[in-house]
């Protein structure tokens, strides 16, 4: 079974039928027991970085979550939820992250080139997989997927300081953090269950994990 965690952010709806679409089945859970008992974990979000992780703080999950990823549970974050596996995040002040992968999260507007790129980033890119051009086995994360793929994203923050776990970048006239992993933890900045069959491909393969 695998538990979309549901802590009041985040369009989780989506992602269930997403698996749905794939035949995986998906439950919509706040309750501790069920992330424990679970295969697999999603953590969805959208919006400001601050409130989810006050949200998941409340809710009782933060420590949940921290747990399983510990004991090797897969885990896979998107968008916002990407975001709050990090260390912090500097959205409108500074915000501790679950700290499951080293980094922080930042103004996208401090980072490109093009300063008459619009941000949000709201839309297709093309995924650049390092690992795959170089020649190397890509992330199983990525089985099903080919170098300039596009995905959907829609977000003004991304990812720093976390290269060593970067899986796929994506170019916004400077190279954005688009997939990340370490271990069993991932995350997307994109949204694969907007994403069309790549998108469900991505989602297949974390569920094959």
């Amino acid at each position: 079974m695998i538990a979309i965690v549901d802590y009041g952010v985040g369009n989780i709806f989506s992602v269930k039928r997403a698996l749905n679409y794939i035949g995986e089945d998906g439950l919509l859970t706040g309750d501790p027991r069920d992330l424990e008992a679970a295969d697999k974990i999603i953590l969805p979000g959208v919006g400001a970085f601050g409130d989810a992780a006050r949200k998941l703080e409340a809710s009782g999950l933060r420590d949940v979550i921290i747990e399983q990823a510990g004991a090797g549970k897969p885990l896979l974050g998107i968008c916002l939820g990407m975001q709050l596996l990090f260390t912090e995040s500097l959205e409108y002040g500074v915000h501790a992250g679950l700290d499951l992968i080293p980094g922080r999260v930042v103004d996208m507007s401090s980072i490109i080139v093009d300063k008459t790129l619009k941000i949000p980033q709201i839309g297709w890119n093309g995924l650049d997989l390092p690992e795959g051009r170089r020649g190397e086995a890509k992330h199983p994360l990525f089985k099903y997927t080919e170098e300039g793929e596009c995905v959907y994203f829609v977000h003004s923050f991304c990812a720093v300081d976390c290269g060593e776990s970067v899986i796929a970048t994506c170019d916004y006239s400077a190279p954005i953090t688009a997939a990340v992993a370490r271990g069993n933890v991932m995350g997307t900045q994109f949204h694969p269950e907007k994403s069309g069959n790549t998108g469900m491909g991505i989602l297949k393969a974390f569920c094959e994990m």
